[in-house]
């Protein structure tokens, strides 16, 4: 798959592919339910989980918009 089309996006984030955000927002959320950590980290852990849905969204608009551009126009 291509780079994602939204112009907002930049940074090396914004270049792991959808499999590695999906990975780490995982791990993320695992380091969560677990508890222990402090409300400090548990914030950035947050924080950081929800930046890597919104690239993992991203990532699943795209292959929408492909997938609806590839199909043909249905008959009027």
């Amino acid at each position: 798959m291509g780079a994602m089309t939204d112009e907002k996006t930049s940074g090396p984030d914004e270049r792991l592919s959808y499999e590695q955000a999906r990975a780490e927002l995982a791990s993320v959320v695992e380091r969560l339910e677990a508890g222990g950590t402090s409300l400090e980290e548990s914030l950035a852990l947050w924080e950081r989980g929800e930046a890597l849905a919104v690239i993992c969204q991203r990532w699943l608009d795209g292959a929408r918009a492909r997938i609806d551009a590839a199909r043909p126009e249905p008959a009027a």
